[in-house]
């Protein structure tokens, strides 16, 4: 007895969604799919067509139609299997299968962000709190707000990227100290990490794109000994506890006095090397009292509060600690040299 058309159509539906089981089939698998499928004798097909002769002409014309279509996808796609075991097998025949494995990397966080995570953990346990803020900032809080003069160099768009308007790519998280001020009376103490950008030129020692690490401190009484007993405590947590400090007077707008902060060589020790430039002193940071000026813009009483701030490169000073050569090994991506310092 013939099945029905409909019968005759839904097991045709029903064999066209089994055209999926072939692209993922191996090798034995794709031999059962053909067999099941397109076998002469008791292929699932092969039963459809043989009740062809059954129907009537028209009947016979839809479904016989519909079966050999189906017939060349599930042929078409069965050789396009094969062919692709085939190409699996002579590249495997290349492979010596007795060489050990490449060892796999497990990855780990990069070394500049290891250095920011651990500065910025030193100067919690000495009482300050992370801050960020805008990477997009006003001039007003990138420069005005901090004692910049309007004819200053580093509002020129040959040094600074500009996005219209007044609205500036931050060149220093130091805005982020004026917003805090703004948003908070003393006692104020913050570590301010983020990026920052400037046209410079990519070299051995400068990006356009880099990470910076600031920190504020206002309060009464603060003193330019607070200061110093602040970064050369630092500077011996993070470096060694036999680290020589040395502070040298210096010129920034938002900062009075101010004065760079160097640490001996850590890899000549201070006798003179390449990487410090003989000099036996590698600066890390630049820093100072907050200048009035600064502290009156964000409306902080400048006759009763005073403050420090510095602001530090970590990749400058994870270069310093690890004799790296070349600023741009930070932005390479080459596994090889990452990978010395996953933890």
């Amino acid at each position: 007895m013939r099945p029905p058309p409909r019968d005759l159509l839904a097991a045709l539906e029903s064999l066209r969604e089994r055209l999926k089981e072939i692209p993922q089939a191996d090798e034995r698998r794709l031999q059962q799919l053909k067999t099941e499928l397109l076998g002469r004798r008791a292929g699932a097909l092969t039963e459809i067509l043989k009740a062809l002769p059954g129907l009537d002409a028209e009947t016979r014309k839809t479904v016989g139609g519909a079966a050999n279509a189906l017939k060349r996808e599930l042929e078409h796609a069965v050789a396009a299997r094969e062919a692709g075991l085939k190409r699996g097998a002579a590249d495997l025949a290349d492979v010596d299968l007795t060489m050990p494995g490449r060892p796999q990397w497990p990855g780990g966080l990069h070394l500049v962000t290891q250095v920011m995570d651990e500065i910025c953990d030193i100067f919690r346990e000495l009482g300050f709190t992370r801050a960020v803020g805008p990477e997009a900032e006003t001039e007003r809080y990138n420069f005005y707000a901090l004692n910049f003069s309007k004819d200053h160099p580093a509002l020129d768009a040959q040094d600074s990227f500009y996005l219209g308007g007044d609205v500036v790519l931050r060149t220093h998280t130091s805005p982020v100290q004026i917003r805090t001020l703004e948003s908070y009376p003393p006692p104020v103490r913050v570590v301010i990490p983020g990026l920052c950008y400037r046209r410079d030129p990519f070299d051995a020692s400068h990006s356009p794109v880099f990470e910076q690490i600031e920190g504020l401190a206002v309060d009464e009484g603060i003193t330019f000994v607070d200061f110093k007993a602040t970064l050369s405590t630092f500077a011996r947590r993070f470096f060694s506890k036999d680290t020589v400090v040395r502070f040298r007077p210096s010129y920034f707008p938002f900062t009075e006095p101010s004065a760079e902060m160097d640490v001996a060589c850590q890899i000549c020790q201070g006798s003179g090397c390449a990487a410090c430039k003989q000099s036996g002193w590698m600066e890390i940071l630049g820093s100072g009292m907050v200048h009035p000026a600064v502290l009156e813009n964000c409306g902080v009483d400048a006759e009763r509060y005073t403050g420090f701030a510095w602001g530090m490169g970590p990749q400058r000073i994870a270069m310093t600690r690890h004799g790296i050569p070349d600023i741009r090994l930070f932005f390479d991506s080459d596994v090889l040299f990452l990978s010395q310092f996953v933890k």
